[in-house]
């Protein structure tokens, strides 16, 4: 209970510890009874409270986005060690493809070194909570938020890209189905499966993303470990001389990177 009190206060359970005989405002009070009455009906904690930390940031989220997981944070990590590789304090214009929340989107620009992020979001309700984000957050570097499909946005654009960084959706039907009801009742489904192999959006990121790069470019995607392999290969059959597997912290292939030529 202190957590839920803590979230919906703006405290650190800390903080909620310290106070908790202080007197409590009625809204807040009313908050609380909401979030708790949420979570028995089994809502995951994250959309009860309204809030989900993600690296430094505390953002809003809702069911309009997925619930940022602790493994996207290895793949911003990533980001942040390769993507600036040789470049110094000037990284260029890094996209996010598929931001939810905005939470890849924002860790770069809070955290990175880039001149510009641009997010892309297919999901009008999903991008209207992103933009949330972004005027909340209010990064010093510029975060636009595009709507579109994938990579279709940036096509439209005329500069090239430093990185590009996507955590796809990649699971198919038959994997959606069998989720922890937390999951599969309440986080939106378009966002997590992708085709019948689970690797349609995987596939269209490696097939375009080439192209919208520049020299030395990054693609940075987070994948489904069940699948690393043929991840590889569609990149091989779309001309990537190298995709990268990487681990999680459970020693589990998660993420793959590709470079430019």
């Amino acid at each position: 209970m202190l957590d839920v009190w803590a979230a919906v206060s703006g405290q650190t359970v800390g903080e909620a510890w310290l106070r908790r005989d202080e007197p409590k405002s009625p809204a807040t009070v009313a908050k609380f009874e909401t979030a708790m009455s949420q979570i028995s009906r089994g809502v995951p904690f994250a959309y009860a409270v309204g809030r989900v930390g993600f690296r430094t940031l505390d953002l809003a989220i809702d069911r309009r986005a997925l619930i940022p997981r602790p493994e996207t944070e290895g793949l911003v990590e990533l980001v942040l060690r390769e993507g600036g590789r040789g470049k110094g304090e000037a990284w260029g214009i890094a996209a996010d493809i598929g931001t939810g929340s905005g939470c890849i989107a924002l860790s770069l620009a809070v955290e990175g070194s880039f001149e510009r992020v641009i997010a892309v979001e297919r999901s009008p309700a999903a991008a209207a909570l992103a933009r949330e984000n972004v005027a909340a957050i209010q990064p010093l570097v510029p975060v636009e938020i595009l709507e579109g499909n994938l990579l279709e946005p940036l096509g439209e654009c005329p500069e090239r890209y430093r990185v590009i960084v996507a955590n796809p959706p990649y699971l198919t039907a038959t994997e959606y189905a069998a989720l922890d009801p937390s999951v599969r009742d309440f986080e939106p489904g378009d966002a997590l499966m992708s085709g019948a192999d689970g690797l349609e959006a995987t596939e269209k990121l490696l097939a375009g993303a080439a192209a919208l790069l520049e020299a030395g470019g990054l693609l940075a995607l987070e994948i489904d470990e069940r699948r690393a392999t043929e991840v590889q290969t569609l990149g091989a059959r779309y001309g990537w001389t190298t995709v990268e597997l990487h681990d999680d912290l459970f020693g589990r292939p998660r993420y793959a990177l590709a470079v430019r030529a």
